[in-house]
């Protein structure tokens, strides 16, 4: 894949060329991921069976509600600084890092705090959520990944990753192997996380970096939370509508249903790499396009918003005639009502991919109050479909619940605010297939 890429992107601009070498980094990466964990994930799933694996998702969701807080939404914005200013890289990366894991800190805090008031009499899942919680200190060292992603260089942030990766998985075989409780697989999510910073760190070095020479500064330090305040409360509200589902299903209707709920959204997100690589390594392309020509800047914006509705019709439509099959194949005994779930979760991959865009495009524009407006939107009717959907639906109704959830606050939502009427217009034109027919046109000569 990655010779048949090169050997394509070498006829391109040099530039174009760090794009294509730089994604195909990034989806070899992914794919190989995918391969890996989907079999290793399936082993554990059947291993634990749905109650287990409830339990399971269940903590890995509530502390995924709070990790923006480590995040502190700097990535795109880390990003952008070191591309429009390279010589402060030093002092973008080291105020970057302490912020990360202040927030980590911070994350570990109210996580543990927030699980016992939720579950205060079940110590197990307390201690499962602190556990999975400690990982979030270990994403201060993503501020190297910064870097990279600035230069196109992610071939460097998949070896760490990878080998990271690579460890876990065959740590969690010999979890499975010898029989391991439920808390050792907590322990093995940690663990990744701290082997990929290790990771991190030797790629950095080994590049002629160092990490030494980073300095933190408490004035840039405010300007960076200022420019992201709005994308780490939008962080939090997306986290909201795409974990609270399963945390209101395992209060309203117990552990198994999210067990069930879980295999579904889980093959449902398997292919939302594609997307994230793509956005991710198009990001310094369109920024670049900002700066030199508006036009550009735009045609950019619907080949790629083109391309995100195409893969992801691609996928959606032939999974609804499948799914049950592909539930009972994977998944076997005790999730086969994952299958109509999954019929209907599939659908909000097409929003998903149409906001990642909608996303590079509302930080170019330092929009990202009206992309905090919209994801609240989009939170606030998630809660509210759920309540109502999960009691009579169960895990059917918190799918149909995101599905309408995402589709407001990726997309239907920009059309309540006219300065973002424009990248709806153009949301609108993909979703409709319209940027493919016009090249199908041009080179048909119609």
């Amino acid at each position: 894949m990655l010779k048949t890429i090169s050997t394509i992107s070498s006829k391109l601009s040099p530039n174009l060329y760090k794009f294509a070498g730089n994604t195909a980094w990034l989806l070899a990466d992914k794919m190989l991921r995918m391969g890996v964990g989907l079999f290793v994930g399936l082993w554990v799933a059947r291993y634990l069976g749905p109650e287990k694996f409830g339990i399971y998702n269940y903590a890995i969701a509530f502390v995924s509600m709070l990790t923006p807080l480590s995040t502190l939404g700097l990535d795109q914005i880390a990003i952008r600084n070191i591309i429009r200013d390279p010589q402060d890289k030093n002092q973008v990366l080291g105020t970057a890092f302490i912020l990360k894991f202040i927030g980590g800190l911070v994350t570990l805090t109210l996580t543990i705090y927030g699980i016992g008031l939720l579950r205060p009499g079940d110590i197990s899942i307390r201690l499962l959520v602190g556990v999975i919680a400690i990982g979030t200190l270990f994403q201060a060292f993503d501020t190297i990944d910064f870097f990279f992603q600035s230069q196109q260089q992610s071939k460097y942030t998949v070896f760490a990753r990878g080998i990271a990766f690579a460890l876990s998985s065959i740590g969690k075989i010999f979890l499975i192997q010898t029989q391991a409780p439920l808390i050792m697989f907590a322990g093995i999510w940690s663990i990744e996380l701290g082997f990929g910073a290790v990771g991190l760190v030797f790629a950095y070095r080994l590049q002629g970096h160092i990490i030494k020479k980073w300095r933190y500064n408490f004035n840039y330090a405010k300007k960076l939370l200022k420019d992201s305040w709005t994308l780490i409360f939008s962080s939090i509200v997306i986290m909201i509508y795409m974990r609270i589902d399963q945390i209101m299903l395992g209060q309203m209707i117990g552990d198994q249903a999210v067990g069930i709920y879980s295999a579904a959204v889980k093959i449902s997100e398997l292919w939302y790499f594609i997307p994230i690589s793509i956005a991710n390594s198009a990001f310094p392309a369109i920024l670049e396009a900002k700066n030199n020509s508006e036009n550009l800047y735009y045609q950019r914006l619907e080949k790629l918003l083109g391309l995100m509705s195409l893969l992801s019709y691609t996928v959606a439509i032939p999974v609804c005639f499948v799914s049950k099959d592909i539930v009972n194949l994977l998944y076997g005994k005790g999730y086969e009502e994952a299958g109509l779930i999954l019929t209907t979760h599939i659908w909000t991959g097409v929003f998903v991919s149409s906001g990642l865009v909608r996303s590079l495009w509302t930080t170019t524009e330092g929009f990202m109050k009206f992309a905090l407006a919209s994801t609240t939107i989009g939170a606030i009717i998630n809660v509210v479909l759920n309540y109502f959907f999960i009691k009579t639906y169960h895990g059917l109704g918190a799918a149909i619940a995101t599905v309408i959830a995402q589709f407001f606050a990726s997309y239907a939502s920009n059309f309540l605010f006219s300065p973002t009427r424009k990248i709806f217009i153009y949301q609108t034109k993909s979703l409709l297939l319209l940027p493919l027919l016009k090249v199908m046109k041009t080179k048909l000569n119609l």
